[in-house]
């Protein structure tokens, strides 16, 4: 199953059958005491320098957030996708709590978007699946709901036969729903992480769609994270992953990628990793 999105100037498709596809997830003010400054400030330079780093180091889709306290997020959502496309090609994905604020995005988005994001709680599902059938966008769907995140797989899986359900009705097809089983520290549960890869395993085997997931969770807590990261994510990728929301500019996290796709095939005679890696290390050639 393929999922494709798309900015004016290019399309990249998501599948199983396809090279993991990096969404770029630093754009996003979280706990980034500069980048929300600057935000609150009306300067989109850095999300600017945000994007093209995150581009140069491979991430081929940009999640952009732009939700800080007291701003207009219509208005800065709609400026920030602007201002992304200025310096860049990828297709965006825009992300924010706020059904307004995705309205507002999608709205003035040029092309076909991921929005990020539904879940299972029933006012999500009333709000943001309208305006992903309106758009025609494709949409990334949290395994949680009203009751909140369930520890146990058979539950994830329930919401998303239920997610899926409702966007058949509402006209989304399942090749533009990207599940997210979610991710949960090991340092406060040690079977989060098998939690989350079964549920990759069990989401591909059953409904065949595509998925993502915040590598970043599953280390919170603990040192040496982004080698958790690391190891999670290429074990996360043979049980289902497609599409990882993460940060392409750490060497570290990119090299995983690449590699899950040479030892799966996607990477004819190694090139993509032999091209990265040159441009990373240009002072050993």
């Amino acid at each position: 199953m393929q999922t494709k999105i798309s900015s004016p100037q290019q399309e990249v498709i998501i599948g199983d059958d396809q090279p993991v596809v990096i969404i770029g997830e630093r754009i996003n003010p979280t706990g980034r005491k500069k980048l929300a400054a600057s935000l609150e400030k009306g300067d989109l330079s850095l999300v600017q320098e945000e994007a093209l780093a995150q581009v140069k180091a491979g991430a081929t889709v940009l999640d952009v957030n732009v939700g800080i306290s007291g701003a207009d997020e219509e208005a800065l959502m709609v400026q920030a996708l602007q201002a992304v496309g200025e310096v860049t090609e990828v297709p965006l994905c825009i992300d924010s709590a706020n059904p307004k604020v995705l309205a507002a995005g999608l709205a003035a988005y040029p092309g076909k978007a991921l929005v990020n994001s539904v879940n299972g709680e029933e006012a999500k599902l009333a709000e943001v699946l309208p305006l992903v059938a309106r758009h025609q966008a494709a949409v990334v769907a949290l395994t949680m709901d009203d009751s909140g995140i369930p520890a146990d797989v058979d539950s994830r899986l329930a919401i998303a036969d239920k997610i899926l359900d409702r966007c058949a009705g509402a006209g989304i097809p399942a090749e533009d729903v990207i599940i997210d089983p979610l991710a949960m520290s090991v340092a406060a549960d040690d079977q989060a992480g098998l939690a989350a890869l079964t549920a990759l395993q069990r989401i591909r085997q059953r409904f065949g769609v595509n998925q993502t997931i915040g590598a970043s969770n599953v280390s919170y807590g603990l040192p040496d994270r982004r080698s958790v990261n690391c190891v999670f994510l290429a074990m996360a990728v043979m049980c289902g992953l497609t599409c990882p929301i993460t940060d392409p500019t750490a060497w570290e996290t990119r090299r995983t990628l690449l590699l899950t796709d040479l030892f799966t095939a996607k990477d004819e005679f190694a090139m993509n990793f032999i091209t990265a890696y040159r441009e990373q290390f240009p002072a050993e050639d």
